[in-house]
């Protein structure tokens, strides 16, 4: 079975403790995965995934975060193929903010501009809430149709 990717980027490290959090829980239901933060991680390398996780947070008036910003150029100048690639998405965001969630928004469209396949819905965290980012984005994972472990 292929490894999960999981992608994060992140300003603060809110979405890093997410996808520690995520790979963990895949972990948990014997799937094999890695983090990577986004600035570490090469694009020429997706269209060999066959499953992502990204996950990010918005920054500032709707920017992506700094850590996020080279792979989403490096993204958007290649260009790769991504049509044999599934992924999931989760984002960071404040709902006080008339750009909620625009980062995990403009990776989502880009993956998918690309030829990605989308998992389940985008999950979203709101800040705003007080609820845990962790626990929302445990519970969104639990619902996407994952792969399953080998028995």
């Amino acid at each position: 079975m292929s490894t999960i990717t999981v992608l994060f980027g992140t300003e603060s490290g809110n979405s890093e403790m997410v996808a520690d959090d995520i790979c963990k829980q895949l972990a948990h239901r014997g799937i094999q995965s890695e983090v990577v933060g986004m600035e570490d991680y090469h694009v020429g390398r997706l269209p060999e995934q066959r499953t992502i996780i990204i996950v990010t947070s918005t920054y500032g008036e709707g920017d992506l975060p700094e850590t996020a910003e080279p792979f989403f150029n490096a993204l958007t100048s290649s260009k790769p193929d991504l049509s044999a690639v599934q992924f999931a998405a989760f984002g960071l965001g404040d709902s006080s903010y008339d750009t909620y969630n625009r980062g995990i928004r403009t990776l989502t469209q880009t993956f998918a501009d690309l030829g990605a396949t989308q998992i389940g819905e985008t999950g979203f965290h709101d800040a705003d809430s007080g609820l845990d980012p962790s626990q929302v984005a445990l519970e969104w994972l639990a619902g996407l149709p994952m792969p399953q472990a080998k028995a």
